[in-house]
């Protein structure tokens, strides 16, 4: 049944999606009605229409490819000297749209009666401002509303007290030929594995001793080479005792903090000492913080994905190389939305139980908190202030409230509206680069996933 609860999750992150995209363009749509701008149409998705119906003057549609959406508003940009009597040149809110709106040649749509004042151009700058940031700002406050019930309701991941045993190995292997794989063949079996321990197990003690700590497990194994141990350890909730005998191997020999020593040439040094056979990691617990900390958290969720956007154009030669050659996919590696499904899909079937846990609570939040991380990155990329993001618009309209301001204050007309369309050759090309880069992206998270899971 894995499979139904991975559609499950495929459908959730879809789901999250649509609706992020969907009330990224009411956020366009409220303020632009609110000022009586004629809005002729608002989509969720591209292509070919596959059902709309018309409210008042404004055609609601859904479309056949749910990866944007767009809100189309008469008079975006200024009337040029050659433009018909009476018409004005239309475009959107939508990226892609965008361009093909410019690959029309700016069509023209007729004014109906009374439209004079209803074109977006008109507006004043605050309000064009209202107009545009409305969008990203729907996002940023999905991404509030989203990330205060994880932080307040579930809570922040913190270390819990244990073990918690990440893999457990078949044979008996010295560190220093760890990393190259080596077969099992005619190499004792680990006492773990003799056992019956089991990933995603919790150690709770080992010789009456507890474990609160991952340190602590060495610690307490390795002095008992050979000496029959009971350990307690923790599975889907029920406690079991099971015995185990440490083994003579070479590992890494330990600082006072736990942590692997290396020599001045920065070799790992080794000692003989007692080995079972697990990897382990902290226990994930999830602790509720206060309303109070949704504001820090929220800042540095819009710094970090900055700070990722910015790093995108150095990290797709390593999705390139992942892609193409036989390079790991870095963790931190951009994804695109196939890449967001499949990972909703992995955590609601399961397979990343050690990263988040088995409580389907656990599972439900951090999809709750992946589609907030989504948000975050909307927010964020369309402030990107050239077309065809809504940061170009936003340029546009503070570029021409600066002018305004400046002729008022030397006392000279009101210049001209500026006209953001004079963008547009920068719009193809970035356009372009945004089209590639979700094609590259789409197909690495298919021929080489990012692996959370490690």
């Amino acid at each position: 049944m894995s499979w139904v609860w991975y559609a499950v999750g495929v459908l959730a992150a879809a789901f999250g999606v649509g609706a992020s995209i969907a009330l990224h363009e009411v956020g366009h749509l409220l303020p632009a009605k609110r000022f009586g701008v004629r809005v002729t149409q608002y989509m969720v998705g591209f292509g070919p229409t596959v059902w709309s119906r018309r409210r008042g003057e404004t055609e609601y549609g859904l479309k056949l490819i749910p990866l944007g959406g767009y809100v189309r508003m008469i008079g975006m940009f200024p009337p040029q000297p050659d433009d018909a009597p009476g018409t004005v040149r239309t475009s959107s809110t939508g990226r892609f749209r965008a361009l093909a709106d410019d690959a029309r040649k700016a069509a023209a749509e007729e004014l109906l009666p009374g439209d004079d004042h209803r074109v977006f151009y008109k507006l004043s700058t605050p309000r064009k401002l209202a107009v545009m940031l409305g969008g990203p700002v729907m996002n940023l406050l999905i991404a509030a509303v989203l990330l205060t019930g994880v932080i307040t309701l579930h809570g922040a991941a913190t270390p819990g007290e244990g073990a918690l045993v990440t893999s457990v190995a078949q044979c008996v292997v010295p560190v220093t030929e760890a990393t190259a794989t080596p077969s099992c063949a005619g190499r004792p079996g680990t006492p773990a594995a003799a056992a019956g321990l089991a990933p995603m197990d919790t150690i709770v003690s080992i010789d009456g001793s507890p474990v609160r700590v991952t340190g602590d497990v060495a610690r307490l194994i390795r002095p008992r080479v050979g000496q029959p141990t009971e350990v307690v350890i923790e599975r889907q909730g029920e406690r079991r005792q099971v015995t185990l005998t440490p083994i003579a191997n070479t590992v890494a020999a330990l600082d006072a903090q736990g942590h692997p020593q290396r020599d001045a040439a920065g070799n790992l040094v080794t000692t003989t000492a007692g080995f079972v056979g697990v990897s382990m990691t902290a226990p994930t617990v999830y602790v509720p913080q206060s309303i109070t900390t949704v504001p820090g958290v929220l800042a540095d969720g819009v710094w970090r994905t900055a700070g990722a956007i910015v790093a995108i154009p150095q990290k797709l030669v390593g999705v390139w190389q992942a892609a193409f050659g036989q390079q790991e996919r870095a963790v931190d590696s951009p994804m695109s939305v196939v890449g967001v499904g499949r990972v909703a899909g992995e955590v609601s079937a399961g397979k990343l139980d050690l990263l988040i846990g088995r409580n389907a609570a656990d599972k439900a939040w951090f999809l709750v908190g992946l589609i907030a991380s989504l948000n975050l990155m909307l927010f964020v990329f369309n402030l990107i202030p050239m077309l065809p993001f809504d940061g170009g618009h936003v340029a546009g309209a503070l570029w021409e409230g600066l002018k305004r301001q400046w002729a008022r204050l030397r006392g000279r007309p009101a210049p001209a509206y500026v006209d953001v369309a004079k963008g547009m050759p920068i719009a193809y090309a970035v356009s372009i680069v945004l089209i590639a880069m979700s094609v590259l992206l789409m197909y690495a998270d298919v021929v080489n996933p990012i692996k959370l899971g490690g």
